[in-house]
């Protein structure tokens, strides 16, 4: 019997799965440490932190959608 299956591509896989961590990740450090350097600025405690904050965590999910959206066959996002 032979085996018909796609051959594996374990390379793409974690290239994937780091892709996913650093959008997820990466915008939200930004914006936390972004909004504390703003609020040590403008003397606004947790104000801009929290903005960054929801901004980080915003502009991550929008850019993990559309990722994955590429990696899934998604053709109607552009």
């Amino acid at each position: 019997m032979t085996d018909k299956r796609k051959p594996q591509k374990p390379f793409q896989s974690m290239a994937v799965s780091s892709a996913i961590l650093s959008y997820l990740v990466g915008p939200f450090l930004i914006g936390v440490f972004g909004g504390r350097w703003l609020d040590s600025k403008l003397e606004t405690d947790p104000l801009f932190m929290i903005i960054g904050l929801l901004a980080g965590l915003g502009g991550g999910v929008y850019g993990l959608v559309r990722l994955l959206g590429h990696y899934l066959g998604d053709e109607d996002q552009e």
